[in-house]
Formats: structure tokens, sequence, C-alpha cells
């Protein structure tokens, strides 16, 4: 956009090189490593944040979230992958990929513990909250759920529509028994796991609808205490209330930008403010209530694939086509 213009601090973000193709997708997993000889907090251990990245390069990577370092790659990928998760205490990794698999590994040694085959293109992964399900989606239009106590069964598989093939976007766990699933047809279905059925089937236990196929989706719980859903779609990012009952429309903000083909959205911790980027080389801050630009940074230089914001919001991470991510802070 030729009328673009800096706009907020000038800052000059960590560069994270290493990748060589776009990323597709960025995730921040804080944990809490506990040594009972230690009083450094509380709780009697010391946090450490870590990020983790898919990208098209075929090789995932596992990064110290705060300095940006790299401490890991994750090899045996024949295709891009899509999507990377770590679950809760950061003991296992998941990969989806463009090759037709999905993987489990050991995020400490890197060491590959499971591969599940797929018949098209996997494009999400994401682990339940109690870390004993896998979920998966992409081109087949089916949502897997596999039990990782019992790799070797048969996953539940729950079509998203019984009258077309809908690509499955992005997957995410509301709870151990509710996986969000988003559809290249703008839905974004809430499947019950645990109301399985005989065969397998699954049901669906409420749809949320925007106006273009599900680009980005973020579930967070803000400092307020609500339970949010980011979502980036066409020109709009789009935020819901899942605190109690059905999902309420909160706000739909109208971006510069488009998503398309890349791109997504991430709120603060606080709820106030949200970082957007997707058709264009800048990285936008908006005002969460008015959906006002607050800030615009440039340092990529090629479009914007995936955000997110460090634990805590005092950092947040941007991929790009060029094939690097930019740590940039929130307060410069």
């Amino acid at each position: 956009m030729s009328g673009t213009q800096q706009r907020g601090k000038r800052q000059i973000p960590i560069v994270c090189p290493g990748h060589t193709r776009p990323l597709a997708e960025l995730q921040f997993t804080s944990i809490t490593d506990v040594d009972p000889a230690s009083a450094a907090d509380e709780a009697g251990g010391t946090a450490r944040t870590f990020l983790i990245s898919a990208c098209h390069d075929k090789c995932p990577m596992m990064r110290d979230g705060t300095t940006g370092d790299w401490i890991g790659t994750w090899q045996g990928h024949k295709g891009a992958v899509w999507s990377c998760r770590l679950d809760p205490k950061a003991f296992l990794a998941a990969t989806a990929s463009g090759d037709f698999s999905a993987k489990v590994w050991d995020a400490i040694s890197g060491k590959e513990l499971m591969a599940f085959p797929h018949k098209h293109i996997v494009k999400v992964v994401d682990f339940s909250p109690d870390s004993k399900r896998l979920a998966t989606g992409g081109h087949e239009g089916l949502l897997r759920i596999y039990d990782l106590a019992n790799p070797q069964a048969q996953p539940l598989a729950m079509a998203q529509s019984s009258d077309k093939k809908i690509t499955i976007t992005k997957l995410s766990w509301l709870d151990d028994n509710t996986v969000l699933a988003a559809g290249a047809d703008g839905n974004i279905r809430f499947w019950d796991v645990s109301s399985a059925s005989a065969d397998g089937a699954l049901s669906l236990s409420q749809t949320l609808t925007v106006n273009a196929e599900v680009r980005d989706m973020e579930l967070s719980l803000p400092t307020n205490g609500k339970t949010m859903l980011t979502v980036a779609h066409g020109t709009t990012v789009s935020f819901f209330d899942l605190t109690d009952g059905p999902g309420k429309l909160l706000h739909a903000h109208k971006m510069p930008i488009h998503f398309r083909d890349e791109g997504g959205a991430t709120l603060h911790p606080d709820g106030t403010k949200f970082v957007a980027g997707g058709s264009d080389l800048w990285v936008r801050v908006f005002d969460f209530a008015t959906g006002e630009e607050l800030e615009c940074h440039k340092g990529h230089h090629g479009p914007i694939r995936c955000l997110r914001y460090a634990p805590g919001g005092k950092t947040y991470a941007t991929g790009s086509e060029d094939g690097t991510i930019r740590i940039w802070k929130t307060d410069p």
C-alpha cells in the first residue's frame, strides 16, 4: 500500500533466520521448570517460553521465545509443514504436512514418536489440554481425533458437511472434550468429542459463521477472565466471547489488508489491542474496542503469514513469506 507510513515508536525487532521458505504458523508456549532445590519464584520454579514455527522448508523449529535463539529442528517430513504445536507441558510436539501426514515428536530429544498417514494435505494439528488427544484437519475435510495412549487405534473421523468436502484451515481445543474446527466455508464448528457414537459420529454443539474463509483462529484467555476467539477472514478480524454459552460476536473490524492467501491476527493478553498482518509487508497494531490503527511497523520483505503474542504480552512474533521470524516489543 503506497500510502502506508510507519506509525508508533520506531523499533528494530529481533530477526530470527534459519528458515528458507515462507513461514506457515507460530506458537508460543510457556512452562515452569520446577527445581525442588530452587526458590526462583513462589512456585519453586523458573518460567521459560518457547517459540515454535512451521515452514514450507519441511523443517519446523523450536526457539527460545525471549531471545529468539535456535534450540532445535524436527527433521523427517517430505513436504511443507503447515502447522506445528507443542503440548501444554512442552514434552510433545506435533506437526502437519503437505506430505499427507501428521507426526508427533519428543519435544526434548527431537525423536519421532508417531506418524499418522492421511489421504491429502494436513493443514493443522492441535493437542487437547490434557495432552491425551491430537486433532488433525486439512484438505480431506475430515476432523480426526487420535488417542495418543493408543496410537494404533483408528481415529475418530468427522466430515464437516454431509453435502460437500470442506477444507479445515484451523483447529483449537476449547477444553478436553470440545474442539473447534474452522473451515474454508467460513464456519467454525464446535465438535463434542465425548459424544462419539458407536460409529464414531460426533455431536455438533454450535457453529459460528464469518463472511469468508477462516485464515487464522486464536483461542485465548485474556487477563479480563473472558475466553476469546480471534478470527481473521477476508478483510476482517472478528472477536467472539466464548465465556458463557454460545459464542457472542463482540467486534468485527475491517482491515486495510486482506487474509485471502495468508496472514492472521493475535489478541494481546490484556485484551485491549491486537496485531494483524497479511497481504502486505506491514505489521499493524489496532485498538480492540474501536479498530483504530495504533502502530504500523516495517521490517519484513514479504507478506506476513502468521503472528502471535508471547505469554504476558511483552513481545509478539511475526513470520513472513521472506522466511524470517521477527520478535517485536509491545512497548519499545
